[in-house]
């Protein structure tokens, strides 16, 4: 009779959880492997794009508002000038501006 080696037939239980333990390392290696590589490829797209875009542009404030003491010093150069000109009479004048200041 001669002598036999190994098993014939359906693996037995080790065999199976050793088969097992394969397939589901290799599964989960080849997983880790596709979402590190759409990982990588997502970042050089972002920076490829990032580079691709023009460099924002400095928005420039607006000129402050006149403060209240330069709109009164404009009026009272305006009051000068009418004055100067003859078309304000000094009570007029005088009156304008005590009104302005006051």
């Amino acid at each position: 009779m001669p002598l036999r080696r190994g098993r014939i037939g359906r693996p037995g239980l080790l065999g199976a959880m050793a088969r097992s333990a394969v397939v589901a390392g290799t599964a989960t290696a080849t997983s880790n492997a596709v979402n590190r590589r759409a990982a990588r490829r997502g970042a050089e797209q972002q920076a490829y794009t990032e580079q691709q875009a023009p460099p924002p542009q400095q928005a420039y404030a607006p000129p402050p508002a006149p403060t209240a003491a330069d709109d009164t010093v404009a009026q009272l150069s305006t009051l000068a000038e009418l004055h100067s000109s003859g078309a304000l009479s000094d009570a007029e004048f005088a009156a304008a501006k005590a009104k302005l200041l006051g």
